[in-house]
This record gives structure tokens, C-alpha cells and sequence, in this order.
């Protein structure tokens, strides 16, 4: 099968052809049938996160059910799936417990070693030389994923596009649905407008959010927002974030800001438009070691809240994302503005790092 290597000696992915992998105890095979290009992909083609090279990335999938191993049920052979980038092991600490974006074993086996939760990754070079997975490392013509993180797509339901659910509508969800408890009325401004940025879009509106002002460099991705649900919208390139969100908000600032970047100067934005008793929710990934200054005085005096949000819960938040598409509320197809196929897989992560893919950009598969 074909599959995007990354080699870890420079910011390039090479389509190579190894053996398709099998599944075992508790686990499924998936055929693909698309990726999400992600910059949490890009993160790690720039060194930016530690991860075992030679591996293969992608983390956003869905396709079709081609094998089962032992002891999966209520999975079939050929129904329409979608994985996300969280895999619970469902039975650490923190899984048996609902938290599953705190899973143990995906920290430590996958995010650390590229493997599974039995110490092993399932892809290999025809010479045995292993590939770590990223996740289920997606971004091939069939993949390995723990059969708790494999949820059937819904009728009706485009199966190219909701592959972007697995990390990006993943991840907004968890940061709106279980992190900001925004309530009916609620002015909430979201710091960087990508992927993640346009899913919180969406999501605050279907929560109640009746003023989300969407911040950006880019005018092509505030137009963009402005579709799915922004009330307003700022360029920080050509103003002061901080002063128009106030101004905006007659002074006052909003009860919840979202960082979705991963910046310092984002994350400094973020806690500067917050109203007295506000939260800031920081969903960005940052380079490891990536630091922001905090006003302790006002922190306190001023009852803020900084709450970090990574990902969502597969078993449970998973299920409630496809009901939301199925009914309409979230639209992925309206967000995916490019399509590429394995072969130029390597020029679609090139455009990301480029800046020129507004919105999301998917691998499509035959």
C-alpha cells in the first residue's frame, strides 16, 4: 500500500509502497478513504514535538471497515468509519473515569513511542525496519486503530469530509462543550481563525454565543469565519485586537476567549479581552518549552480562569460531533477548500506551512 513517510531529517513526506498492516485483539483495520492535512502534523515535520522517526503522521481519518481482529463487535466488514486523534485505551485511570483526553497509554505508548498500546506499531518497511504511527499514521491507504476509537459514520453523512472531525471539530468540541461552559448570551472571541479556530466558530453558535468575534491576520480566513457564525471580526495585523474587542464589546470584554494558535502574543491577547470573572481557554499547540506572562495581580483581584483544552473524549464526544453533522449544525464540507491525493501529499503540508490553505485541506484515497 502507499503511505507518506516522514524520515526526520528535513520538513519532507515521501510516498513509499510497504505491506498493508493487520489488526489485532481489540483492534480494526480501516481502508481510507481521506486525511485532514493538520498542523499538529506540521508541528512534528518541523521538529517542533519530539516523535520517533522514521514514522508515518496523519490523524484525521475515516473510510470503511476492511478487517476486525479478535474480540471487536458492533463493527461490521465495509461500514463507513471515522477515528479521531485521541485513541482510548479505556481502561487507564483516567479513562475509566470518562477522562479520556488525559488517556495514559495514548500519552505514553503513541504520543511518545508511535506505537500501540501493546509497545508495538502495526506499520513496517518490506525490510522490517518499523514506522511509528502518529495516531493511527493516517496518511496511508489503510490503517490500524484500536477498535475504541472507530465510530460508524451516519447515513447521508459525505465520508471524505468528516474525516476533519477527528482533530480539528475534535478538538473546538471538547474546548466548547466541555471546557468553556459557555451558557445563552455569552460574548466569546476566538484568537486565530484555522481549523480549530472556525470549528469553535461553529460551535459557540450552536451553544447560545450571540457575540464571537473572530481574530486574524488574514482577511481570507476572517471572511471565511464570518460564514460560519462570527458576529465580528478583527484583523490584528492592521489593529489592536485588544483595544476593537473592547470597543466591540462597549469596554466591558468577553466571558470567554479562546487561544487557537498556540503563541505567547496569542495567549497575552487572549487573557487581555476578558471580561471581570472571564475564562480563557488555551487550545493551541505550542513548541515544547513555549512560555506566557500573566498578570498575577489581576488574575486574582479580577477572578480570571486559564483552562487548557487538548482534544475531547472519543467515546462520548464522538458520537454527539456525527449527530451535530448528521443534523446539520456542523458542516464540515463547508470548511474543506482543498483536495489531494497521496502523491502530493508532500506539497499539501508545503501549502499549510505556506499559509495557503484557508480552512481545512484533506488527502482524498481511491
Amino acid at each position: 500500500m502507499k503511505a507518506a513517510v516522514f524520515e526526520g531529517n528535513a520538513p519532507t513526506l515521501v510516498v513509499e509502497d510497504i505491506p498493508r498492516p493487520n489488526p489485532r485483539r481489540g483492534e480494526v483495520l480501516v481502508k481510507v478513504s481521506a486525511c485532514g492535512v493538520c498542523h499538529t502534523d506540521l508541528h512534528v515535520l518541523r521538529s517542533e514535538v519530539a516523535f520517533p522517526v522514521p514514522a508515518v503522521l496523519g490523524h484525521e481519518v475515516s473510510g470503511t471497515v476492511a478487517e476486525l481482529g479478535d474480540d471487536v463487535e458492533g463493527l461490521e466488514v465495509g461500514d463507513p468509519v471515522v477515528c479521531s486523534f485521541i485513541m482510548p485505551c479505556g481502561v487507564c485511570r483516567h479513562c475509566v473515569r470518562g477522562a479520556e483526553d488525559l488517556c495514559e497509554k495514548f500519552f505514553a505508548y503513541n504520543r511518545l513511542g508511535g506505537t500501540l498500546y501493546d509497545g508495538e506499531t502495526r506499520l513496517s518497511r518490506a525490510d522490517g525496519t518499523p514506522l511509528a504511527m502518529y495516531s493511527m499514521g493516517g496518511l496511508a491507504e489503510y490503517c490500524v486503530v484500536p477498535a475504541t476509537d472507530v465510530f460508524r459514520v451516519p447515513e447521508g453523512v459525505g465520508l471524505g469530509e468528516v474525516s476533519i472531525l477527528g482533530c480539528s471539530s475534535f478538538t473546538a468540541y471538547g474546548a466548547v462543550a466541555n471546557v468553556a461552559q459557555i451558557v445563552v448570551g455569552d460574548r466569546v472571541a476566538v484568537i486565530a481563525a484555522g481549523g480549530v479556530g472556525s470549528s469553535i466558530v461553529q460551535f459557540a453558535k450552536a451553544a447560545g454565543a450571540t457575540q464571537i468575534i473572530a481574530v486574524d491576520v488574514g482577511d481570507d480566513k476572517l471572511t471565511a469565519v464570518a460564514a460560519l457564525g462570527a458576529t465580528h471580526t478583527v484583523n490584528s495585523s492592521v489593529t489592536d485586537p485588544v483595544e476593537a474587542i473592547r470597543e466591540i464589546t462597549g469596554g466591558t470584554g468577553v466571558r470567554v476567549a479562546f487561544e487557537a494558535l498556540g503563541r505567547a502574543d496569542t495567549f497575552a491577547t487572549a487573557l487581555n479581552v476578558l471580561d471581570d470573572g472571564g475564562r480563557a481557554v488555551v487550545v493551541g499547540i505550542a513548541p515544547a518549552g513555549s512560555t506566557g506572562e500573566i498578570d498575577l495581580a489581576r488574575l486574582v483581584r479580577r477572578k480570571l480562569e486559564i483552562r487548557g483544552s487538548y482534544g475531547a473524549r472519543a467515546r462520548t464526544d464522538m458520537p454527539a460531533l456525527l449527530a451535530m453533522v448528521a443534523a446539520g449544525t456542523v458542516r464540515p464540507e463547508s470548511v474543506i477548500t482543498r483536495r489531494y491525493t497521496i502523491d502530493d501529499v508532500d506539497e499539501a503540508y508545503r501549502a499549510l506551512g505556506r499559509g495557503e490553505i484557508v480552512g481545512r485541506a484533506i488527502v482524498e484515497f481511491p
